[in-house]
C-alpha cells in the first residue's frame, strides 16, 4: 500500500521507499491517488515556548482540515507527538498542556472517523534516551527530527503496527506448566508446595497468569502441552486458591509423557489451525530446541531465567505475536467457540447418519450485507483465513469501504447451532458478476455450510438480474482444501449459469438473509 505522509521535517528514511511525502508543514496538496495517508508531525525545534505552544495547537487544526479533504474510505494513520525533546526555560507546563491538547485532539479524531487509526509515538521513543533520539548534526544537515540511526528499529516497529491494524497475529499460545505457570514441579512438590501467589516468586507467576487470562479475553486461545500426570494437573486447577487459569481457561491440552512436538501437532489438528499460528512457551531450553527443530513453523521464544522477568516477557509476547488494534466480539468469544466445536465432534460420533447429525445441530445461518458494524471483522477474516480461502486476497477496512463505494456486493456469514454461536465466520465479495473473495473460517467447515453460503450468494445475485457468475481458485501452500470447491458448487471452467444452476439447499439449514 502506497501511503502519502504529511510531515513537518525529514522522515523519509523511516518509512518504505514507495511512500510519498509532503513538503515541510505543507497541506496544500492532498493527492487523491494515494492508497492511504499518514500524519507524522513532530515537536518543532524552537526555544520560544509561547510560539512553540501556538504552533503545536495549530497542527491539530490543520489536521482537521486535511481530514475533511481525503476520501473517508481510505486509511489515515495519525502519530501522537512526544514532548520529551523540548528544552523549556521555565517549568514547561504550558508546553506539556499544548502537546496533551494536540494528542487529545488526535484521539477525538480517531473516535470520530472510522478510517482513522492512532499510533502512540512514545511507545517507540521511550525505549531510548533523548541523546539517542535526536542528533543535531543531522538536524542541521537535513532537518531530520529523529536520529537516522533509529530508522531500522522504527521501520520494524511501524511494520508491527501495520500488522496490528490489519489484525494479523498468532492464534494460539501453548504453555508448559511446571516452572512456567507456577514455580516448582507439581509431581514432586504437590499442590500445596508449588510457588503461586503469596510472596516472591509465587506472586510473579500469579501476575503472569493474570496477564495470560487477559490475553485469552482478547481472543487468543490458550492451550497446554506438559509432561505431567493429568489427574494431578486437574486437581491443582480445581483446588489451588491462587490459581488464575483454571481448566475452563484452556481450549485444549495434552498432559502426558509424549514428546512435546507430537503434543503440539495434535493440538493443531484438534483446533484445526496451522502450526504457524502457534507460539510455544516452555521454561526448558531442551524442550524449546526440540520444538524449534521438529516444528520450525512454531514460534518458540526464550523463557526468562528469573520469575521477576515474567512481566517483561509477557509484554514482549503480546507486542511481537498477539497485539491487534481492535478486539472484535468474535475475538473475545474464541475459546468458547472452539470448545463448542469439540462438543459438536463428540455429538457427531453418536450418529451413524451424517444428515441426521446435521439436522440435530439446529444450524442457523445468517447472511448480511457489509456495514460499519461488521466491516472490521470482514477485513480481519481476509487477513487471517488461509485454509478455506479461494483467492487469499488480503484487504483492510478501508479497502472494503472503497469496494462498497464502487458498487461491490459484500456479504458476511454468521453461524450458530445448539452448542453455541461462532459469530461472523465467512464473507463473500463480488465485483459485478465476478466473485473476488469467498472464504470461511476453518472451524465451521465440515457441515456443508460453505455450500449453503455459496448457493445463497448466487441466489442473491440471480435476484439482482445477474445471469452468469465467474469465480476462481488461486492455489497457495495452505488452501488446497478448497481446490475443487467451485466445481462441486456447479461451476464449469470457472463460470456458472444461474438459470440452469441447482441452488437448492437441505431443509435442516435455517437461513436468514438480512
Amino acid at each position: 500500500m502506497n501511503y502519502f505522509v504529511f510531515r513537518n521535517n525529514t522522515v523519509e528514511r523511516f518509512f518504505p521507499k514507495d511512500y510519498a511525502f509532503s513538503g515541510y508543514g505543507d497541506i496544500s496538496s492532498v493527492p487523491a491517488e494515494a492508497d492511504g495517508y499518514i500524519w507524522f508531525y513532530q515537536l518543532p525545534v524552537k526555544y520560544n515556548e509561547g510560539q512553540l505552544c501556538g504552533q503545536v495547537r495549530g497542527y491539530a487544526r490543520q489536521l482537521e482540515f486535511v481530514l475533511s479533504l481525503v476520501d473517508p474510505a481510505k486509511p489515515f494513520i495519525l502519530f501522537t507527538m512526544d514532548s520529551g525533546l523540548a528544552v523549556p526555560f521555565a517549568s514547561g507546563v504550558d508546553l506539556m498542556a499544548a502537546v496533551a491538547e494536540y494528542n487529545a485532539a488526535l484521539l477525538a479524531l480517531e473516535r470520530g472517523y472510522s478510517n482513522v487509526k492512532l499510533l502512540d509515538i512514545s511507545e517507540f521513543t521511550r525505549r531510548y534516551p533523548a541523546s539517542e533520539l535526536f542528533d543535531w548534526k543531522f538536524w542541521f544537515i537535513s532537518q531530520m527530527g529523529f536520529s537516522p540511526h533509529l530508522s531500522k528499529p522504527f521501520a520494524e516497529w511501524f511494520a508491527r503496527k501495520l500488522d496490528q491494524i490489519a489484525s494479523r497475529r498468532k492464534k494460539c499460545l501453548v504453555l508448559d506448566l511446571d516452572n512456567t505457570l507456577w514455580g516448582g514441579v507439581l509431581g514432586e512438590d504437590g499442590v500445596e508446595e508449588i510457588k503461586l501467589g503469596g510472596d516472591y516468586p509465587g506472586k510473579a507467576f500469579h501476575l503472569f497468569q493474570e496477564g495470560l487470562l487477559e490475553l485469552k479475553r482478547s481472543g487468543i486461545m490458550l492451550a497446554v502441552c506438559s509432561k505431567n500426570n493429568e489427574a494431578d494437573v486437574l486437581d491443582v486447577w480445581e483446588r489451588h486458591p491462587d490459581m488464575v487459569l483454571r481448566a475452563d481457561s484452556f481450549v485444549a491440552w495434552r498432559i502426558n509423557w509424549t514428546d512435546k512436538a507430537t503434543g503440539i501437532r495434535e493440538l493443531a489438528n484438534e483446533l484445526n489451525i496451522g502450526l504457524d499460528s502457534i507460539v510455544f512457551v516452555d521454561d526448558s531450553p531442551s524442550e524449546q530446541e526440540l520444538v524449534r527443530q521438529a516444528l520450525p513453523e512454531v514460534e518458540v521464544p526464550d523463557f526468562p531465567s528469573q520469575p521477576y522477568e515474567l512481566p517483561a516477557f509477557l509484554k514482549s509476547l503480546v507486542e511481537k505475536y498477539f497485539r491487534i488494534y481492535t478486539v472484535t466480539a468474535e475475538d473475545a468469544a474464541k475459546t468458547e467457540q472452539y470448545k463448542a466445536n469439540a462438543l459438536r465432534a463428540q455429538s457427531q460420533r453418536e450418529f451413524v447418519d451424517f444428515d441426521a447429525f446435521l439436522r440435530s445441530l439446529e444450524i442457523k445461518i445468517t447472511i448480511e450485507a457489509a456495514d460499519e458494524f461488521n466491516i472490521p471483522r470482514i477485513a480481519q477474516l481476509t487477513q487471517k483465513t488461509n485454509q478455506f480461502n479461494l483467492t487469499t486476497r488480503r484487504y483492510t477496512e478501508s479497502d472494503i469501504r472503497q469496494f462498497l463505494q464502487r458498487g461491490w456486493k459484500i456479504w458476511c456469514l454468521s453461524v450458530s447451532d445448539k452448542f453455541g454461536d461462532d459469530g461472523i465466520t465467512g464473507c463473500a465479495m463480488v465485483d459485478g458478476s465476478a466473485i473476488d473473495t469467498f472464504l470461511l473460517s476453518c472451524r465451521i467447515l465440515g457441515k456443508g455450510i460453505e455450500f449453503v453460503f455459496a448457493k445463497q450468494v448466487l441466489s442473491l445475485l440471480k435476484e439482482q438480474g445477474i445471469k452468469t457468475v465467474s469465480a476462481e481458485y488461486v492455489p497457495t501452500a495452505k488452501n488446497g482444501l478448497a481446490s475443487g470447491f467451485w466445481k462441486a458448487v456447479g461451476f464449469k471452467d470457472n463460470i456458472i449459469d444461474l438459470d440452469a444452476a441447482d441452488l437448492s439447499i437441505k431443509d435442516y439449514y435455517q437461513v436468514i438473509i438480512k
